[in-house]
């Protein structure tokens, strides 16, 4: 029977079903084992409907019972939690210096992993539709998860999402233009695919599980051979008209300054992304660059600034652009929160940070600044996997439970 709205619009019994169990489920996600009881104060159902969508979750084996806990004066009650084993889900990191492939339970603890390191500069489509479904099958027969049992492979990639009726990835640094990346990747695998900005899946991962919780307003910044960060907007990832928002690696940091990857000249990236640092200290001491395992040369650099006056300017002035471009955020989009993540973002903000947020103090307004803190992601290098593989998992939560009947899905 259809039901009317305040707005004129019509919701039959079977949407406001699906939008009961969606609530139920994502409360439990986030805020499980909790007893009935406790879901129907938490999510303003009544007792009846949280009993009826319980019972419907925990005969699809979506839940499952977690114990007792004891209650006033009456019957212990039976505590809800959701299954880890009813699902699971993958996350894949295409990264610069690496394709990292994971594969997680349902409620995203980790249960394999394998790595695939990359020449910078060598990162072709075809290598990494190669190596990501390579790293699947590893990871499914190391977990040992069947393929049927997997909701759908989240990918975090380079550059920008663009949606349409075909999804396609432009990777300007990588020379990647109008890759049909979601499409080589479905017909690959043969599993749901979910395609994404690696910027935004680490900001979805923090958001969830680590330094963003709780926050409305915030800006996840990701600092790898590249740069460039996830916005958050009144609890929304805001991503512009065409996907393009949080390229924050190619504002302007210095006029007419350093040649950028993109070809633009004084771009934060070429500042303070991996490859900016690591040729600076090279043009410092003279040297000529070589390749070599970029996450590796960083970290030496790292250590060498202790006793290494060359390196140590080098790193003072990373920290100074690093802050200049934080403070540019802060006056743009107001966040509560700024955090810095990414392989080479926490490496360097070990070191950083105290000067990252002193320079920031010096360009941002007083007022935003003093309502902005700033501090570094975390859930580790991974986390671009992790927040990959949310994907899957945010479109389950939403459907309450029931797997999307597309086989592909893209996100952007």
């Amino acid at each position: 029977m259809p039901l009317r709205t305040g707005h004129g619009s019509r919701r039959t019994v079977r949407d406001l079903r699906a939008a009961n169990r969606a609530r139920v489920l994502r409360h439990l996600y986030f805020h499980g084992p909790l007893s009935r009881h406790e879901l129907a104060g938490a999510t303003g159902l009544s007792q009846a409907s949280v009993s009826n969508v319980a019972g419907e979750l925990l005969d699809d084996g979506v839940l499952a019972e977690a114990g007792l806990v004891e209650s006033d004066g009456g019957r212990p009650r039976v505590l809800l939690r959701v299954d880890p084993g009813h699902a699971a889900v993958a996350g894949v990191d295409v990264g610069e210096t690496h394709v990292l492939v994971e594969v997680f339970d349902l409620t995203l603890t980790r249960l394999a992993m394998t790595t695939f390191p990359v020449e910078p500069g060598a990162q072709s489509v075809d290598t990494v539709v190669r190596r990501v479904t390579a790293g699947l099958t590893r990871c499914l027969a190391d977990s040992g998860v069947e393929r049927d049992r997997v909701l759908g492979v989240g990918v975090g990639v380079p550059g920008l999402v663009e949606q349409g009726p075909e999804p396609l990835v432009h990777a300007q640094t990588t020379g990647w233009d109008g890759v049909p990346l979601h499409r080589l990747l479905a017909a690959s695998t043969g599993l749901p695919l979910h395609v994404d900005n690696g910027a935004n899946t680490l900001g979805q991962a923090e958001m969830w599980f680590g330094a963003g919780r709780g926050a409305r307003d915030a800006v996840i910044a990701l600092i790898g051979s590249g740069v460039g960060a996830s916005v958050v907007a009144d609890g929304t990832p805001y991503r512009g008209a065409s996907g393009g928002a949080g390229e924050w690696g190619h504002t302007t940091i210095a006029l007419d300054g350093r040649t950028c990857r993109c070809g633009a000249r004084g771009c934060l990236e070429a500042y303070v992304g991996a490859a900016g640092v690591l040729d600076r200290y090279h043009e410092a001491v003279g040297a000529r660059p070589v390749e070599v395992d970029q996450e590796r040369a960083l970290r030496d650099l790292v250590a060498l600034a202790d006793t290494d006056a060359r390196a140590r300017a080098v790193l003072e002035e990373t920290a100074r652009c690093a802050g200049a471009g934080v403070a540019n955020l802060i006056n743009t989009l107001n966040p509560e929160r700024v955090i810095i993540g990414g392989w080479a973002g926490l490496l360097l903000g070990e070191r950083l940070l105290p000067g990252i947020r002193a320079a920031a103090a010096e360009h941002a307004l007083r007022r935003s600044f003093q309502r902005a803190s700033i501090d570094l992601c975390e859930l580790g290098p991974e986390s671009v996997a992790l927040g990959a593989a949310t994907l899957p998992v945010a479109e389950f939560l939403a459907a309450g439970g029931v797997r999307a009947a597309s086989a592909t899905r893209s996100t952007g």
